[in-house]
């Protein structure tokens, strides 16, 4: 069997995700790796296939997406050429994680394909969402950004029979967990240095995770380093909770390691906003910005011990094996 799986490389989820599936693809045939996005720090440990430019979305630095910095990398009669150099045909499956490229080449050739992503939870009215306009274009986005014709989702909770718990990588459950009182950030929508001059005004210790920073530096009682796998892994395995945005894996992650977490949600971010939305009927506490009241909000947090108990079990294997004996040809 020739199995294509295509990755978004916009944000470290997805790739994160991949790091995991793919040597579980890669027992059912010979598998070939197509990545599209330009903003994911995390890589995989095996060669890709393809890799292309897609749409990226770029992050800020108060708060939401940089839209003039995404618009100046935008390039779709690229992605355009990308999508017809694609030879599908000789693919027995073509698995997508909320990759637009193949998608949409898949669209338009008539190809079956299988979205095996959290994006796809969404297809569900049943998973939560903000009440918005019928007409809101974040809605729209993410029913159209990477259209396929079969789902399996995932999400916090069991929402639909097609949506399943959080892939949690081997690696994140092999952890041995202790807690050493500081706390990990992964905000990159927000600039480390005004992070940084607020979580100064509490009296604990801070990891701040940077994409914008390429060498570490302390600052008080906040540490800032560049973003990389193995140094998030270990702050998050020793840390008492996790202050991060809207984003899925990350949140799970720390959940299934026990640990606090509050989110911010991106602004202007559909996706996010659903994500935290879910997430706070689970008990995590959700900010919709940093304002003047953050740091109280902060502190609150910090003091609090309610932790919210999570069951995420090891079933990715059993869904790789179910997904690829259903739909491969």
């Amino acid at each position: 069997m020739k199995i294509l799986y295509a990755i978004q490389g916009t944000g470290n989820g997805h790739i994160s995700r991949a790091r995991e599936i793919v040597p579980l693809l890669q027992k059912y045939g010979e598998l070939d790796l197509l990545v599209s996005g330009t903003e994911a720090e995390v890589t995989l440990a095996q060669p890709l296939k393809y890799k292309f430019h897609g749409i990226s979305f770029v992050f800020g630095t108060n708060g939401g997406v940089d839209k003039w910095a995404t618009y100046k990398i935008m390039n779709l009669p690229q992605m355009w050429r990308d999508m017809h150099s694609l030879p599908l045909k000789e693919y027995d499956l073509i698995i997508n994680d909320f990759e637009p490229v193949s998608a949409w080449a898949c669209k338009l050739q008539r190809i079956p394909s299988v979205s095996l992503s959290h994006q796809c939870s969404f297809v569900s009215p049943n998973t939560p969402r903000p009440r918005t306009s019928p007409f809101s274009y974040g809605a729209w986005l993410l029913k159209n950004y990477s259209p396929t014709t079969h789902h399996i989702g995932f999400h916090f909770q069991r929402y639909a029979d097609f949506i399943h718990t959080p892939v949690i990588r081997s690696e994140i459950r092999n952890l041995q967990t202790t807690n050493l009182g500081h706390y990990t950030v992964y905000l990159p929508a927000y600039d480390d240095k005004k992070l940084a001059a607020l979580l100064k005004q509490t009296d604990v210790h801070w990891h701040i995770f940077s994409k914008r920073q390429k060498t570490a530096y302390t600052d008080g009682n906040v540490q800032v380093i560049p973003v990389n796998n193995e140094g998030f892994n270990i702050s998050l395995a020793s840390c008492d909770g996790l202050l991060t945005g809207g984003g899925f894996e990350g949140p799970a992650e720390a959940l299934f390691l026990q640990k606090k977490v509050m989110m911010i949600p991106m602004l202007g971010q559909y996706e996010q906003q659903c994500n935290a939305l879910a997430a706070s009927k689970l008990g995590v506490p959700v900010l919709q910005a940093i304002d003047d009241h953050f740091v109280r909000h902060l502190k609150a947090w910090i003091k609090s011990e309610d932790r919210v108990w999570v069951d995420f079990p090891d079933e990715t294997a059993e869904i790789v094996h179910n997904m690829v004996k259903k739909f491969g040809r």
